[in-house]
């Protein structure tokens, strides 16, 4: 019996510890840490820089130390983001024993505001042809400068930041302030000249051949980049990290507080439709979470507010359809201010601002059209809708000694102030609890 037991322990050890692997309870050895190849981690930052596109280049840098890959190249295309995720993302660089290779690419990309500061602080700083450097200057939440103070304390810290990541990697000082403070931007070829990158690559395998015999300094010392037949292994995000990447697109965004607003709306209007009040909830908290990580400006969010409250009243008001309009107009100019950032190049896309403007629009209205019809009909339920009604007599009514009446399909007790026989036509005209007052149907002339 026991060396039953054993053998079924053995198997059943047998088969869990490929399972353990491949579900991740145990740590594998990567194939980085072999030393006869060289790896170098390839990380796609794309968007814009929020937490979770944080929280990737964290987990690359953390795993690259880990694996002990010859270097990190981050290919960037952003058009900037939250300064609090740059400066974990800076700080992540900074303290990294594994050399990060920022490289602005593909052709035509952009490494603007915060993407331009990541670039500076990397240990090499590249840019393929045709891309651009800068403009970095900090836009507040109201996508403006309503509070004077504010706005410049905001910029002379961002200023100082820039400068000194600067004077770290020994790039241009002054170019970096002025992207702060002056918005300037540069084109690849210029930034080159002006000692802000290091290379101009037209691609990866150019970039690696002028990257060979490189010196850079990490927080171990000098490392000497040596990538001739490096094998490049792409570090690809989770699950998690990928919606918290997606989620901070504003064109995603901007769906979210839309159909999150209609299905609220709908749900107040329509108490007991549980489906799209569960539905606008759960697209509010995801629009939430999407708005805390873009530029979004105060007054375009409060004028979709403003609107939801005109479409509110117009259930209420009579206002001929004047609130409903006022809505439409309010819900219009928000969307289009709501990501109006232009220093971020953060906006909506006309092609998903559009269609999804016209449809709430027409859902809304839809609403509030049905809400005012129905509020028009006559009551079709409850005791309220009998008064009115003819009916005809079961058992004779006599004062002070109730009879019967059938109305609707149904019996009731009923009395009247007068004689009335069986089979006599009566008009409900009151109703004293489960009574219903009834008075003899006058005869036409």
């Amino acid at each position: 019996m026991v060396r039953f037991l054993s053998r079924k322990i053995f198997f059943f050890c047998a088969l869990l510890l490929p399972l353990s692997v491949v579900c991740g309870l145990f740590p594998v050895s990567h194939a980085a840490g072999d030393d006869s190849r060289k790896v170098v981690y390839l990380l796609s930052l794309q968007g814009t820089v929020n937490p979770g596109s944080a929280d990737f280049f964290e987990r690359a840098v953390d795993q690259a130390e880990r694996e002990g890959v010859h270097a990190l190249l981050v290919e960037l295309d952003t058009p900037g983001g939250l300064v609090s995720s740059l400066r974990s993302m800076i700080q992540k660089v900074f303290a990294s024993r594994v050399p990060v290779i920022v490289y602005v690419a593909p052709q035509g990309a952009q490494s603007a505001s915060a993407g331009a500061l990541l670039t500076l602080s990397a240990h090499v700083a590249a840019m393929s042809p045709g891309t651009e450097i800068g403009a970095a200057h900090p836009v507040g939440l109201g996508g403006g400068d309503s509070d004077e103070t504010m706005s410049k304390k905001a910029e002379n810290d961002l200023a100082a930041f820039a400068r000194s990541i600067a004077e770290k990697r020994g790039r241009n000082a002054d170019w970096a302030e002025k992207a702060v403070r002056e918005s300037i931007a540069s084109t690849a070829s210029e930034a080159l000249e002006a000692g802000v990158i290091d290379f101009v690559a037209a691609n990866r395998s150019e970039l690696f051949k002028m990257l060979d015999g490189k010196k850079v300094e990490t927080v171990d010392g000098s490392v000497t980049l040596d990538l001739t037949g490096a094998v490049i292994e792409e570090f690809t995000p989770t699950l998690q990290e990928q919606i918290l990447i997606k989620l901070a697109d504003p064109n995603l965004a901007y769906i979210f507080i839309m159909v999150g607003l209609a299905g609220l709306y709908f749900e107040l209007a329509n108490p007991g439709s549980i489906f799209p009040g569960v539905l606008g909830a759960i697209s509010l908290l995801l629009a939430l979470f999407a708005l805390q990580a873009l530029p979004v400006n105060v007054v375009g969010l409060l004028l979709i507010l403003l609107a939801v409250v005109f479409f509110g009243l117009e259930l209420f008001v009579a206002s001929g359809g004047i609130l409903a309009l006022a809505g439409l107009v309010a819900l219009f100019m928000g969307s289009l201010m709501l990501f109006n950032t232009a220093e971020t190049g953060v906006s909506i896309s006309m092609a998903v601002f559009l269609p999804v403007y016209i449809m709430v629009s027409v859902s809304l209205l839809v609403i509030v059209w049905l809400v005012a019809k129905s509020s028009r009909l006559k009551l079709a339920s409850g005791p309220e809708q009998l008064l009115g009604e003819e009916c005809s007599v079961i058992h004779a009514i006599a004062p002070g000694e109730p009879g019967k009446v059938f109305v609707h399909g149904e019996l009731w007790d009923a009395e009247s102030d007068e004689q009335i026989p069986e089979r006599a036509a009566v008009t409900v005209s009151g109703m004293k609890g489960l009574v219903l007052q009834v008075t003899k149907k006058q005869e036409k002339p």
